[in-house]
């Protein structure tokens, strides 16, 4: 009897499920930049967190002031499915991968004590669009059986955060609401982020080695803009005026310095602007901006022969939330070349889908990927100039590791609002503002951003709404003045849409304090965090009273990190209801709670905390990995076409480029998800040198590029074409090159993946 009211059950549900896809396959989502998205250069004083440091003496690597820190870094490939999987950022169905730009990394980073061992922080920063609830337990779990050597690795010292991009694979998230319009929850997408995070922290543990640390800020003008300005300007005047921007310019480095030879192994950078140069028509894999200049900074390094030979570079983000790349501002594509609207960023007739950013190279047709390099290659240029200046103007980083991680169930919390009143957090909800989407990616139907009242929206998704939950009188007063379109917090059919469980997280190392933040904050509401937690560790004497230490709190904010809250925006902005604050989770005072926790748990980060002094864990987050659903096809074979075999040229190269053309040359192929080639290559640039052909390019390269097209489904064939931008500028020597592919094909019948080469015909570059 129990078992036919558990089918029952599960029946509706799916259902339910089936109905809202079959909705969305028809009618699609909102392109939410995921669920994403600005307008606008204002300028407006420097305030104290955006102040260059002034002058300080250098500390050589000999140096024994201060005892050295463990540091290590290291880096592994999380590429997962490149093509039939939606990818996860624009939440639109028709976004699916066809292929491979530049290949995903994680990149990790430890640092503890050298006297206490168990002292230890490690920051991950993933080529992602976020960090995840199920994710971070993967990597938790698959540190456990490494063994004791990886026991001081755990809960409160792991951070897992994402670089924001908007072009890589999705169907890897806890929670239902991303996986809807990526058809689902797909192991083999979710296993390549585990399973390469781990290795990344295996190789950074094998790395370990005494070492200094210095950091520095610099500002970066050119990288980002605001994209809701009209949202930024509802921040109170005075505060506004303490900062001369509306978006962060400050970019903060922290370099990680061998003590034996002196070598730089790594720096780690916090900078905030969106993963979105990669326009939502685009459908190759890559890490977006922040993996251009990661790329370019870790290439210039290892060619300079000067740094450690396994350099790495860390693009964190930090509060990206009302960011974007698109630094030109925000026109109407209909035509007309206006402006958007400035307070609800539509055209024409009140519409918002032709309200599109435009990136530094918008008039290249090339699904951004010119805006995304050229906005890369601005951050790498400012984190090599902060790097170079940091020989003579650093501060040393000294004090010990310490961190906290807790959970906290947002759906009802009551903290204190700034002016003494207590106030509650709400279950999780989205109001009707977030399904028009922002500059970077505008959403469908009629919906608008600046959305306070009742919306005149399509009524579908009124439908859509009442039929999953229609919210209660006390939801909606709870979130006022935000019309609520999904009541996502309340929804448990067939599981959670979002979470109601939040991570809250700080690292210390030294003077420098990290905040750990699950969701986007904005400009302003990472200020302000920012300026809470340093107001309070220094009322705590956190680290000024520390063994005469003087230093000030340095302060930074990484994310979204170790799950996925959305939106973190100040009340004020909450108010206006554009996409940013409609997509704001737990109400109006989402921001108070998150200072108010992490402040009041300061304590746990003094020199003095005893080592097993911990906040209480609070309650888990449900993980869904073993019941989420998964409507993406498995694939069954792949045949060649008849008379060709794998690997064949159909179509070859030109006998000879020259430098600033393409060469390109299509091959017969198979799926690339019969095997992900992790920590390897689909496709290569092979030059001849000395009579020995030697790889020049391959997955890894921004230039060299995998489409990949199915031909039939029926018979299972499909083609591989590569595509090599050769650069006019890059260094390319002339000479004789081809391309090799690396494909793996699926037996009809076995099931067994077999692997094959193809070669394209020698071609010259002069």
């Amino acid at each position: 009897m129990v078992r036919s009211h558990i089918a029952a059950a599960l029946a509706v549900a799916s259902l339910g499920l089936f109905v809202t896809f079959h909705l969305i396959s028809q009618f699609g989502l909102p392109n939410l930049g995921f669920f994403h998205f600005t307008h606008s250069l204002t300028e407006a004083t420097t305030a104290p967190d955006q102040t260059l440091f002034g002058p300080a003496a250098p500390r050589p690597p000999e140096s024994k002031d201060e005892p050295p820190y463990l540091l290590g870094v290291g880096k592994a490939d999380i590429t997962g499915p490149v093509v039939e999987i939606n990818l996860m950022g624009y939440a639109d169905p028709n976004q699916v991968g066809s292929g491979l730009r530049q290949r995903l990394y994680s990149r990790a980073f430890i640092v503890g004590e050298v006297e206490n061992p168990e002292r230890r922080s490690v920051y991950l920063v993933l080529d992602t669009h976020s960090g995840d609830t199920a994710v971070r337990h993967g990597i938790l779990e698959g540190l456990k059986e490494l063994g004791p050597d990886y026991s001081f690795y755990g809960k409160g010292n792991l951070a897992v955060t994402g670089t924001h991009s908007h072009s890589g694979p999705g169907a890897w998230l806890n929670y239902l609401l991303p996986q809807i319009t990526s058809k689902g929850f797909d192991q083999q997408s979710y296993s390549a982020i585990v399973d390469g995070a781990l290795l990344s922290i295996q190789r950074a543990h094998e790395s370990l080695a005494p070492g200094y640390l210095s950091v520095a800020k610099a500002q970066i003008h050119d990288a980002n803009i605001n994209r809701s300005p009209f949202a930024y300007l509802a921040n109170p005047e005075k505060e506004r005026a303490e900062y001369r921007y509306d978006v962060d310019k400050t970019m903060t480095m922290l370099k990680f310095q061998n003590a034996e030879d002196g070598k730089t192994m790594g720096v780690l950078t916090w900078f905030p602007v969106h993963g979105t140069s990669m326009l939502g028509n685009n459908t190759l894999i890559s890490g977006d901006n922040k993996g251009v200049a990661a790329m370019l900074f870790e290439k210039d390094m290892k060619s300079s022969g000067e740094e450690s030979e396994d350099f790495l570079a860390g693009f964190s983000q930090a509060n990206v939330g009302d960011t974007s790349p698109n630094v030109l501002g925000a026109y109407c594509e209909d035509g007309s070349g206006e402006k958007c609207n400035f307070e609800d960023s539509t055209c024409g007739a009140g519409k918002n889908k032709m309200c599109h950013g435009r990136g530094p190279m918008f008039r290249q047709k090339d699904q951004g990927a010119s805006s995304c390099f050229e906005i890369g290659r601005r951050q790498y240029v400012g984190a090599k100039a902060l790097y170079l200046a940091m020989i003579t103007n650093s501060i040393p980083v000294k004090g010990p590791i310490r961190s906290f991680h807790t959970c906290r169930d947002f759906s009802s919390m009551t903290v204190q609002h700034p002016n003494g009143s207590q106030v509650t957090t709400c279950p999780a909800a989205l109001g009707y503002s977030f399904a028009a989407g922002t500059t970077d990616g505008p959403g469908a139907f009629d919906f608008k951003q600046n959305n306070t009242g009742s919306p005149n929206a399509n009524p579908v998704w009124s439908l859509v709404r009442n039929f999953l939950r229609e919210p209660s009188e006390s939801q909606k007063a709870c979130h006022a003045p935000k019309p609520i379109l999904l009541d996502v917090g309340e929804i448990e059919r067939p599981y959670l849409w979002t979470p109601n469980i939040v991570d809250i997280q700080l690292l210390r190392i030294g003077q420098l304090l990290i905040i750990v933040s699950p969701g986007e904050a904005t400009t302003m509401a990472g200020r302000r965090w920012k300026q809470s937690i340093a107001r309070s560790a220094s009322a705590l004497s956190l680290i000024s009273g520390e063994n005469n230490n003087s230093e000030a709190p340095i302060v930074v904010l990484g994310g979204p990190a170790n799950s996925y809250t959305h939106y973190i925006a100040t009340e004020e902005e909450y108010n206006i209801q554009r996409y940013e604050g409609a997509s704001t989770l737990y109400g109006p005072h989402t921001l108070n709670a998150y200072i108010n926790l992490t402040t009041s748990l300061l304590p746990f980060l003094h020199s003095d905390s005893p080592k097993n002094a911990h906040p209480p864990p609070g309650p888990d987050p449900p993980i869904y990995t073993n019941i989420a659903y998964n409507f993406n096809p498995a694939v069954r074979y792949d045949r060649a076409p008849f008379f060709k075999k794998f690997g064949q040229v159909l179509v070859d190269v030109l006998p000879a480029y020259h430098r600033g053309e393409t060469v390109r040359a299509t091959f017969v192929g198979a799926n690339p998800r019969n095997n992900l080639r992790l920590e390897g290559t689909y496709v290569a640039v092979e030059h001849l040198k000395h009579g020995k052909w030697r790889r020049v390019r391959d997955d890894g390269d921004w230039d060299l590029v995998m489409r990949w097209r199915r031909t039939s489904t029926v018979l299972g064939t499909s083609e591989v074409e590569i595509t090599w931008e050769v650069g006019a500028d890059d260094g390319v020597d002339a000479g004789l090159y081809r391309f090799r592919y690396y494909g793996d094909r699926k037996v009809f019948g076995s099931g067994k993946v077999e692997g094959f080469q193809g070669v394209s015909g020698i071609f010259r570059i002069e």
